[in-house]
C-alpha cells in the first residue's frame, strides 16, 4: 500500500564550515543531534528525462527511516507530495501510473545513483514537540544513463514536522542567511547531479514570450489547459478531491478556446481534437455528475424532519452512491491508461509545439478577440431570450440547459482574452459565471428530479414506501421555478453592465 505526505521543505548550499547554530531561532528551545544515515538512491526517468522536466522524481533508496519507492509530485515552490511505497526489485506499477500521462508509451530506466551522507537534527519547541528537521547531506551522484561522469556537494536540508508551521521556516532561513548560508540554485538533488554530470538535461519547460498578437493569447491558454490536464492527472487516479472535475473544466476550456477562436486555429486541425476532448469529458463526467448528485441528494434529505422519512431512503441511497463511484472509479482509471487518452495528450503536445495557426492570428488581439468574444455573448444572449419566451417544463429546461452550456463557454473566451481587452473582458467573465453559476443550480435540480424519479421506481418495485421521494422532488421543483423567477432580474443587469 502507498503511502502520501505532504513535504515541505527548502535546500541550502553547504561548505565546511557545517551547519550554524540554530537554537533560539522563534520557538526552537533545542536542537537534537540524531545522528548519522547513509543513504543510497537510484533515480528513475525516461531516456529524454521527461519526469524531471516536470520536477517530477522516481527513486528507489535504501538506508535511513524510510526506505522504499518513492515519486515526488510538484505540488508548489518548495512543496511536493511524496508517494512511498515498499522496497522490491522493480519500479512499482502502482508508481508508474502515476506518471504515465508524463512518460505514454516510454519506459523509466536508472539515469542517476545519488549516495549520501546525512548528518541530521531535530528542532523542538519547549513543549518537546519537533518543528522541523535540519539535515546536513554530503552527496555523491553517479550518472547512469545518458551520460557520465560524477559530481560531489553538500547541502542543507530543512523540512518542516508534519503539522507543522511554515512561519518557522522563514526563521531559519533568517538565521542561516545572517551566517552567510545560501538558498540552492538547484530545486532538487536529481535536478543539481543532472546539470553538474556529462550528458543531457531535461529540455527546459517552454517558457513563451509575452504575448502579443492574438494567437500567441489564443495559445497561451490553450498551453496552460494543456499543463492543467498533465499536471491533474496523478490526482484524478488517486481520487483527489475535486480533481476530476477540475481535469473536466481544462478539457471544456480547451475545446471551447478551439470553437470560439476558430478564426485563429485551423479547424481542420483543431475539430477531431474537439472530438476527443469531448470524449474525455464524458468519461470524467461519469463518476463526476454521479457524486454531485449524491451529494445533493444527502444534503436534502438531511434538512428533512426525521417523521418525514419514509422507508429505507437514506440506504437506498447509499447504496445507490456507492455503486456509481466504485464502477465510474473502475471505468475512469481503464480511460486514463488507455491508448486513446495517452494519444490525445500526444496531440495536444503536438498542438502546442506546432500551433496550426491561420491568417487572423498574426493579427492584433484587440480587434480578433474582442469579435470572437462578442459572437459568444450574441449566442448566450438569444439562447436566454428563447428559453425564457417558452413554458415552464421539459423544453425551458433543455433551453436553459443550453443557454448555460453557451455562457461557460462565452467565459472561457473572456479568460483567454482578458490579458488584451482588460477591464470588458474581466467584467464579462464575471458576468458569465454569475449566469453559469444560476443556470447550474437549475440544471442540477433537472438531474435530481430525474434520478429521484429512478430510484422511486425502484423502491416502488421493492414495496416500499415512496413518500419522501415525492415531497423530495416537490422540493426541486420549487428550486427550479425560483431559478427562473430570478433569470429575467439577472440577465437585465447582466446586459446592462455589457452597456457601460
Amino acid at each position: 500500500m502507498a503511502d502520501t505526505k505532504r513535504e515541505i521543505e527548502r535546500k541550502y548550499e553547504s561548505d565546511d564550515s557545517g551547519l550554524p547554530d540554530l537554537t533560539g531561532v522563534a520557538v526552537v528551545a533545542d536542537v537534537i543531534d540524531k545522528g548519522t544515515a547513509e543513504l543510497d538512491a537510484t533515480y528513475y526517468d525516461t531516456s529524454d528525462l521527461r519526469l524531471a522536466a516536470a520536477s517530477i522524481t522516481l527513486r528507489r533508496r535504501t538506508g535511513g527511516a524510510d526506505a522504499g519507492w518513492h515519486l515526488k509530485l510538484p505540488v508548489a515552490p518548495g512543496i511536493r507530495d511524496e508517494i512511498q511505497v515498499p522496497l522490491s526489485d522493480t519500479v512499482p506499477d502502482e508508481l508508474v501510473s502515476l506518471v504515465r500521462a508524463r512518460i505514454r508509451e516510454g519506459q523509466v530506466v536508472p539515469v542517476v545513483r545519488l549516495r549520501s551522507t546525512r548528518d541530521l537534527r531535530d528542532l523542538v519547541g519547549a513543549d518537546g514537540r519537533q518543528l522541523a528537521e535540519v539535515s546536513v547531506d554530503t552527496v555523491r551522484a553517479d550518472r547512469l544513463f545518458g551520460g557520465e561522469g560524477t559530481a560531489q556537494w553538500t547541502e542543507i536540508e530543512v523540512e518542516l514536522a508534519d503539522g507543522g508551521n511554515p512561519a518557522i521556516l522563514d526563521k531559519v532561513e533568517k538565521r542561516l542567511r545572517k551566517a552567510g548560508v545560501r538558498p540552492s540554485k538547484s530545486t532538487s538533488k536529481l535536478a543539481r547531479a543532472l546539470a553538474e554530470t556529462k550528458g543531457g538535461q531535461p529540455r527546459p519547460k517552454d517558457e513563451p514570450a509575452e504575448p502579443v498578437t492574438a494567437g500567441d493569447h489564443v495559445l497561451a491558454y490553450v498551453r496552460a489547459q494543456r499543463d492543467a490536464i498533465l499536471d491533474l492527472d496523478p490526482a484524478v487516479r488517486q481520487d483527489a478531491e475535486e480533481s476530476v472535475h477540475d481535469m473536466r473544466v481544462a478539457t471544456r476550456r480547451l475545446r471551447s478556446t478551439f470553437k470560439t477562436f476558430r478564426p485563429v486555429l485551423d479547424r481542420k486541425v483543431t475539430d477531431p481534437i474537439s472530438d476527443e476532448l469531448k470524449w474525455l469529458a464524458g468519461e470524467l463526467g461519469v463518476g463526476r455528475d454521479h457524486e454531485v448528485l449524491a451529494e445533493q441528494l444527502s444534503e436534502a434529505l438531511d434538512e428533512l424532519p426525521p417523521a418525514l422519512v419514509h422507508g429505507p431512503v437514506r440506504e437506498r441511497l447509499g447504496a445507490w452512491s456507492e455503486a456509481g463511484h466504485g464502477g465510474s472509479r473502475r471505468r475512469l482509471l481503464g480511460v486514463l491508461d488507455s491508448a486513446r487518452y495517452l494519444t490525445l495528450l500526444d496531440t495536444l503536445d503536438a498542438v502546442v509545439a506546432e500551433p496550426p495557426v491561420l491568417k487572423a492570428a498574426a493579427k492584433k488581439p484587440e480587434k480578433v478577440l474582442a469579435e470572437a468574444v462578442r459572437k459568444d455573448f450574441a449566442k448566450v444572449s438569444a439562447l436566454v431570450g428563447e428559453a425564457m419566451e417558452q413554458p415552464a417544463g421539459a423544453d425551458r429546461d433543455l433551453a436553459l440547459h443550453e443557454a448555460r452550456k453557451k455562457a461557460k463557454r462565452t467565459r472561457y473566451a473572456a479568460e483567454t482574452a482578458t490579458p488584451a481587452l482588460g477591464v470588458p473582458a474581466k467584467t464579462l467573465t464575471r458576468s458569465m459565471k454569475s449566469l453559469q453559476s444560476l443556470l447550474g443550480d437549475h440544471q442540477d435540480s433537472a438531474m435530481v428530479r430525474t434520478t429521484l424519479g429512478e430510484l422511486s421506481a425502484v423502491a416502488h418495485a421493492a414495496g416500499e414506501d415512496t413518500f419522501t421521494y415525492g415531497l423530495l422532488y416537490g422540493r426541486e421543483e420549487r428550486r427550479a421555478a425560483r431559478v427562473e423567477e430570478a433569470l429575467p432580474e439577472e440577465w437585465k443587469t447582466i446586459k446592462a453592465s455589457m452597456e457601460v
